[in-house]
């Protein structure tokens, strides 16, 4: 059974990685879309929460994928591997606190132009059931090689002796992730104004990067720790 550390450790690296721009303002675009074709309420939950249950399969799919591609990895070198992560994970931070300094310079952890624009095209045209569900499971894959940092750090932790309590960390962790954009869905249905909420979302972004960097940088560190015994969770 896993102990509260390794619980924590999940949920805490879940929030992290919910914390999701990409997603967000796609899920913001297609209600004003929704909404501004004149569809109900009702419709625009419906839709919307097809998006989200796309990012969620999809997420989990892709986490459920490395944890069987890691596992095949010998033991000799699962340590090396855990180390390499824990430096990545420290990486993506800096990259974040630097995007809240010097944001635009340099490389950052960003969607490539292409498929941002990609994105942006599918989501102002969005308005049935198979489109939203495409649209939901390309963002999804498109944002993990970009900000699916924690993830990648989470996996390298469940992988160890992969069990059902670790699958069942692995569904915790998604319901998070979405957390959300389930949020964002029940705030407009509820008579929140949906500019409000872009407006919070633009406003945050900064706060947002540099939280996150130095939220990634200690899930790093503890990744590494872990990695060489200092630290032992579940």
């Amino acid at each position: 059974m896993f102990d509260l550390p390794t619980i924590s450790l999940v949920l805490g690296s879940a929030a992290i990685d919910s914390i999701n721009p990409c997603a967000i303002g796609v899920l913001i675009l297609m209600i004003s879309v929704i909404l501004g074709s004149g569809k109900s309420i009702k419709r625009m939950l419906y839709l919307g929460g097809m998006y989200i249950l796309a990012i969620y399969v999809t997420y989990l799919a892709a986490g459920l994928g490395l944890i069987y591609f890691f596992s095949a990895i010998p033991i000799v070198l699962a340590e090396y591997l855990s180390i390499a992560v824990g430096l990545l994970v420290v990486l993506a931070g800096l990259l974040e606190i630097k995007d809240y300094f010097w944001y635009g310079k340099g490389f950052s952890l960003q969607i490539p132009p292409y498929f941002s624009r990609k994105i942006q095209e599918w989501s102002a045209s969005s308005t049935t059931v198979l489109a939203v569900m495409l649209l939901g499971a390309f963002v999804a894959a498109v944002e993990l090689p970009c900000t699916g940092a924690p993830y990648l750090a989470i996996i390298t932790v469940l992988r160890v002796d992969f069990n059902w309590q670790a699958f069942v960390l692995m569904l915790i962790y998604n319901v998070v992730f979405i957390a959300p954009l389930l949020a964002i869905l029940v705030l407009v249905a509820t008579g929140s104004k949906l500019s409000s909420v872009q407006k919070w979302k633009e406003e945050g972004k900064g706060a947002m990067r540099l939280a996150i960097g130095l939220l990634l940088i200690a899930l790093g560190w503890i990744l590494i720790l872990i990695a060489n015994g200092v630290v032992n969770f579940g």
